[in-house]
């Protein structure tokens, strides 16, 4: 089976573009010129160039000394926390400034929902002098304020979406909005592997520069290009997509993804969309999706914001269905205690996010000789406020 996407834009039964007719001409440019743009050598020339010398590239895979010590197993964590604006999401944000300016744009729009995607966005705008407006949930305005803060900083607006739960998918309704208004001059840089094909194809190309320098430097330390499993948060699904995608159709490697399970799975207070979700469309494209009984999408929960979004994108739909991926959700004790776990054994704070990829330690085993890589997709200082009112700090 291929795991990757297929003419078409799906991945098995997920994906396509569905869309309405106003952003026809939109999506139908990016998908007609989006690879062979890319694939142009001063396109790549220029976006490796950005990605060593802005984002700070390669960045290092690191052995977990004590982790694995106390989990009697080989642990690296891929350290996409160390990246200029602290996560992984900087990756993308380059590759898509790039493609809008090739593109003709002279406006650029995205949704955030922990942050972590507006400052990628308001980074590179401000690096490409491009007006930038990031929509952004009332609700995660205040839970990530210092990122709101840093977007502000950097010449962004950023504009509250009011409606519904007032988190990530309100944010992204508020910005498709905005693209139908505006189909000429803006582009609309999507932050994960989600919305309507070429989206999450190029959003996971651009992200697979994780999975490529992991290859190096696995063979460089432990004298082999592939882990036992490599194992990321998912909520859309950028940076697992990312450390994904060149071992997507190696079967010598296991897949694990963590899911947010909130306050429990059935609890009515979680983001566990493999557990809980069913075939739908969201936001341009078919993938599982949580919803009721009548296909009226579930309000999603989780501590962590940029796990709070009711679906998967449709290449984690197609791994979880065909079973290449095995999915594990985490609830909000378990991540928070992982937050202070990683702090305290390795001096790494990473985001709530990345910290329920790391709880899977607890609740899978793993034998001595076997190599695990965690992507550790972002770090924590976003989170700082959450931790302290959570600790007591």
């Amino acid at each position: 089976m291929n795991y990757n996407v297929d003419e078409k834009g799906y991945y098995g039964d997920f994906g396509g573009a569905f869309i309405p007719e106003m952003l026809y001409p939109n999506v139908a440019e990016l998908r007609e010129k989006y690879l062979k743009i890319s694939s142009e050598p001063d396109f790549k020339k220029e976006f490796d160039n950005l990605l060593k010398v802005y984002v700070g590239r390669p960045t290092p895979l690191y052995f977990a000394k004590r982790l694995s010590k106390r989990y009697n197993t080989k642990i690296y964590l891929k350290r996409e926390d160390l990246c200029h604006t602290g996560a992984h999401k900087v990756n993308n944000t380059i590759g898509q400034i790039l493609l809008a300016k090739r593109l003709g744009k002279n406006r650029v729009i995205a949704e955030t929902g922990a942050g972590q995607h507006g400052v990628a966005t308001a980074t590179v705008c401000a690096l490409m002098g491009i007006e930038c407006i990031v929509y952004m949930g009332e609700l995660d305005i205040k839970r990530q304020a210092p990122n709101v803060a840093r977007m502000k900083m950097l010449g962004a607006e950023v504009r509250s979406a009011k409606s519904g739960s007032k988190t990530l998918k309100d944010a992204t309704n508020e910005a498709i909005r905005d693209w139908i208004n505006n189909p000429v001059d803006t582009h609309y840089i999507i932050g994960s592997v989600v919305g309507p094909h070429p989206y999450p194809d190029m959003v996971a190309r651009f992200q697979s520069v994780i999975s490529e320098e992991t290859k190096w430097q696995l063979k460089e330390q432990e004298g082999r290009e592939y882990p036992d499993h490599i194992i990321a948060c998912v909520g859309g699904g950028s940076n697992a997509a990312g450390l994904y995608f060149h071992y997507l159709n190696d079967e010598r490697v296991n897949i694990i993804s963590v899911e947010a399970a909130g306050k429990g799975i059935h609890s009515g207070k979680s983001a566990a969309t493999s557990a809980l979700g069913k075939e739908g469309i969201i936001h341009g494209s078919k993938t599982l999706l949580m919803q009721s009984h009548d296909g009226q999408i579930t309000e999603p929960y989780s501590i962590s914001a940029g796990l709070d979004y009711p679906g998967i994108g449709p290449m984690h739909a197609h791994l979880y269905r065909s079973k290449r991926a095995e999915f594990i959700s985490i609830p909000d004790q378990e991540a928070m205690g992982w937050g202070l776990t990683l702090s305290q054994m390795e001096g790494i704070i990473p985001a709530i996010e990345t910290a329920h990829a790391f709880a899977v330690l607890d609740v899978r085993k793993f034998s001595p000789e076997e190599v695990i890589v965690f992507n550790c997709s972002g770090r924590g200082d976003k989170d700082l406020d959450t931790y302290i009112d959570y600790f007591k700090l």
